[in-house]
Parts: structure tokens; sequence; C-alpha cells
């Protein structure tokens, strides 16, 4: 099993609390998420045993993301085990105050690749491709919850 590392960090001028609420209201990541939907299943997707749902793709074509919920401590980090049957593996989003209204939030996932020898191979040209999004993902999150001076 080989497991693949990603962590992706964003400025946003906004203090934490705001940060997580935009970051957790998992019904209204589409808005920021490129192209996945997601929603929250057991306990509405709130706190340790939470689960959470998310379909990444283009209309029929895609994959769905089961998780639940490990860790759940608000306003700074959300910790998720992926139970679904491609994604196995754990993710995290954290939220750090930096300062003068102004937070860091980073994603992190640690995965295990799928599709055996393929999945290894391919990892390295797909990373990229997974990268931009989630920062472009997160970049537009940003920018959303980000207050203007």
């Amino acid at each position: 099993m080989t497991i693949a590392h990603l962590s992706v960090s964003v400025p946003v001028s906004a203090p934490a609390q705001e940060v997580w609420d935009a970051t957790t209201d998992w019904e209204r990541q589409s808005a920021w998420m490129l192209g996945t939907r997601v929603r929250g299943t057991v306990h509405g997707g709130k706190g340790v045993g939470g689960g959470i749902e998310a379909w990444t793709g283009v209309g029929p074509i895609g994959f769905l993301d089961t998780m639940v919920i490990t860790a759940w401590e608000p306003p700074h980090r959300c910790l998720v085990e992926h139970t679904g049957r491609l994604l196995k593996g754990s993710g995290a989003f954290e939220v750090a105050d930096t300062g003068s209204g102004v937070s860091t939030l980073t994603w992190t996932e640690d995965i295990e690749l799928p599709l055996g020898v393929l999945g290894r191979l391919g990892w390295p040209l797909v990373r990229p491709i997974v990268r931009l999004g989630i920062a472009h993902s997160l970049s537009k999150l940003s920018a959303a919850v980000s207050h203007r001076d």
C-alpha cells in the first residue's frame, strides 16, 4: 500500500471561526469546491462520528467519497477517515489564527493510492493537477470569506 500525501494552505482575511464555519458548511462546499457536491450524513456531518459524502465528477462520471469525522475541534481542526470504495486514508481541514483577523486554512490528504501499480505510476502525473484543483478551490473559498478593507 502506497500513501500519497498532499497539503495545500491559503491565507484568509477573516477570523478562524468564520473560516471554520464556511469550510464545514458541507452543503455549500459546491460553491467553491471544484467539481464536487458535499453533504453531511450521520449527525449532519458535525462532531466525532459524523458522516460526510462527496460526489466528485461531471454528471454521472465520477466517484463517491464517504468519510467519517475522527476529530472535531472547532474552530481549528476537522479530521476525517475516507471510507469509500475508491478512496481510503485520512484528510484534514485545519484553521490557524495568525492574528489581526487573518487565518491560514490548510487542507491535507494522506490517501491510499487505488489501482495498485497503475495508481503508483499515475500519481506523479496526476498529483500536480489534483494540487492545482485544491489550491484553486481553497483560493475561491478565501475570496468568498475574506474581509475587504
